[in-house]
């Protein structure tokens, strides 16, 4: 007896989780179906909104790396959409720096715009070093 009293509960508690998720649905639905009537879709993108706020924002990009081969992949895959995103009409895209910390350059700098810094200082490589990064913008900018 006591099963059936809370199936009753269980019954009615799923109906409006179902009810509640097909209206969240349908309004999504609903509401996309109008924006894609009204042409604000990705596919119709021609950058004019773009243009309009950001006439002179430039953004600098820098990357923290290392000479590890995991490390240039990533770098390469950055600057590849980099150089996407900046040549996109209206791009508020500056320009990229890698920041190299191993002290010494590597086969990248040809492809990569890099900046060499050396590595940390002694006793600060001992923690976790991806918590120092910053220190490698630092000497960037004292350089």
């Amino acid at each position: 007896m006591i099963v059936r009293k809370n199936m009753g509960r269980v019954k009615s508690l799923l109906m409006l989780l179902m009810v509640l998720g097909f209206s969240f649905a349908t309004y999504n639905l609903v509401f996309m179906m109008m924006e894609h009537k009204a042409g604000n879709d990705l596919g119709s993108f021609d950058g004019k909104a773009m243009e309009i706020r950001n006439t002179n924002l430039k953004y600098h990009v820098a990357v923290t790396a290392t000479d590890a081969a995991y490390s240039q992949w990533q770098c390469r895959i950055m600057y590849y959409w980099y150089k996407k995103t900046k040549d996109m009409p209206g791009s508020g895209m500056g320009k990229f720096t890698r920041i190299l910390h191993s002290g010494r350059g590597d086969q990248l700098m040809n492809e990569i715009p890099t900046f060499v810094v050396d590595p940390l200082p002694e006793g600060l490589d001992r923690v976790c070093t991806f918590t120092f990064l910053p220190f490698q913008h630092v000497i960037l900018l004292n350089s």
